[in-house]
């Protein structure tokens, strides 16, 4: 099987690439990367950083080639049941991938070796923990020289986490615009004037920020001579800095949406025992919760599934639902921050190096739960478009319909001109009926609000 093209974002590293076979995923290692990976191999780094569960664990293959001219080796890597990216991660994901980074840049000084590039690109979620997964990242490290990914984490890491921890966790969307890394001097003037009075924001951000100002050559910085020991504590400097941040504490609009809810506890009950109802005699394996919040359906439906992703717009929720399934070690659900309204786009060269959030949803079952009022009344999408772009993705659609006299629907319009006249349930479900068929419905308790689950045709 030969000359099959490199993934669409595996195009910049001389070393190897990723390429799919079949729907599986494997990485050619390239001659120019065979010694720096088989220094990884050899030093024992490789079987360290996989017994800490650190790296993305592989297989060499040698019957499956892509270029023939360039091969080395080809490996087989443990496959990722969902590929996600940093500006769809919350606070503490960045903060976990920042400090797995770092770690790993720790651990390689110890084997000879150093990492030549620190984009949190290179870190995916498997059993619930960060995982590191560019097997070429790492190359031989000759005593002397500088880190050549320092500015890069700097930029791509740090930055973010700053700017979500001091302004606001809707921050982390710049990397959707800077995606290999927010420029130092934006960050340096977003940041509090404060931050100029310590040392290693100081040193990390403001210094650097000044000298790219300045136009000082990155190739000047990195003829610098620093010893293994300077480059750790560097290492060390970071991990302190950024273990010490946590996320925004501002409270938002729908954190305490089922603890703190004008709907009565009833409400929540009857439908979870609907949603189970509903559900349970169908047979799925992959489901998506659309305006998940904290996940309460998403855990109640865990154990049903192989595979869950949990995406809301409240970065606080997801924050805390990542928090949840870290410390419980849900291995199955995936916290994305992700605002429907205004989702992850195609970006990159040819818009083809990272797909849309639509381009990876292929579901089973789509929950669409308290969801619908949003996006029709914050947004002015209509039930016609919501319907179509749900049939698009999923077999099974379990949606709550929020009629207009409900108190949360009334709470948005009080901010707004009312000029939905056809946002009625004849109308969602004319709407819906173009596309689904319903399998059932029943108006959950204490309020007038409809579950319905529908089929798609």
């Amino acid at each position: 099987m030969n000359n099959l093209p490199a993934h669409p974002s595996s195009f910049k590293d001389p070393a190897g690439f990723i390429f799919i076979a079949e729907g599986i995923y494997y990485r050619q290692v390239n001659q120019a990367g065979s010694k720096d990976y088989s220094l990884l191999v050899s030093s024992g780094l490789y079987e360290k950083l996989i017994s800490k569960n650190r790296l993305i664990r592989h297989t060499e293959i040698d019957t499956i080639k892509s270029d023939a001219s360039q091969w080395f080796k080809t490996l087989q890597p443990e496959q990722l049941p969902f590929i996600s990216y940093p500006y769809e991660w919350s606070f503490d994901q960045l903060k976990d991938a920042a400090l797995l980074t770092l770690n790993i840049q720790k651990e390689a000084l110890n084997y000879g070796m150093i990492l030549k590039d620190a984009t949190p690109f290179n870190i995916q979620w498997l059993n619930s923990k960060a995982i590191f997964i560019d097997t070429l990242s790492f190359e031989k490290h000759k005593e002397g020289e500088p880190w050549v990914a320092y500015k890069q984490f700097c930029e791509c890491f740090l930055a973010p986490l700053l700017l979500m921890h001091y302004r606001g966790n809707e921050l982390n969307k710049l990397l959707v615009s800077f995606p290999n890394g927010i420029p130092l001097p934006i960050v340096s003037s977003l940041l509090p004037f404060k931050t100029r009075f310590n040392l290693n924001l100081y040193l990390h951000i403001h210094l650097q920020a000044k000298m790219q100002k300045k136009g000082a050559d990155d190739k000047q910085q990195n003829k610098r001579h620093l010893s293994t020991t300077q480059l750790i504590n560097i290492i060390e400097s970071l991990r302190h800095l950024i273990k010490k941040l946590s996320a925004s504490g501002a409270k938002t609009t729908w954190n305490n949406y089922y603890d703190e809810t004008i709907l009565s506890n009833d409400y929540l009950m009857h439908k979870q025992e609907l949603v189970k109802n509903f559900l349970m005699p169908l047979t799925f394996s992959t489901l998506t919760d659309l305006g998940a919040n904290k996940g309460e359906f998403s855990l109640l439906l865990k154990e049903k599934v192989t595979k869950i992703i949990a995406a809301d717009f409240d970065a606080a929720c997801i924050n805390e639902l990542y928090l949840h399934t870290k410390a419980q070690k849900i291995n199955n659900i995936f916290p994305l921050v992700i605002d429907l309204a205004n989702p992850s786009p195609a970006i990159g060269w040819a818009n083809a190096e990272r797909n849309s959030f639509w381009d990876r949803i292929n579901t089973d079952v789509i929950l669409a739960l308290a969801l619908v009022h949003h996006l029709a009344i914050s947004f002015n999408i209509s039930f016609a478009m919501m319907a179509e772009r749900f049939s698009q993705k999923t077999k099974y659609l379990l949606i709550e319909f929020v009629p207009k006299g409900d108190p949360k629907v009334q709470q948005l319009l009080s901010h707004r001109k009312d000029v939905f006249e056809n946002y009625d349930q004849t109308t969602f479900e004319n709407s819906f009926l173009v596309y689904f068929e319903i399998l059932n419905k029943e108006t959950i308790q204490t309020t007038n609000r409809i579950l319905y689950l529908m089929k798609r045709k």
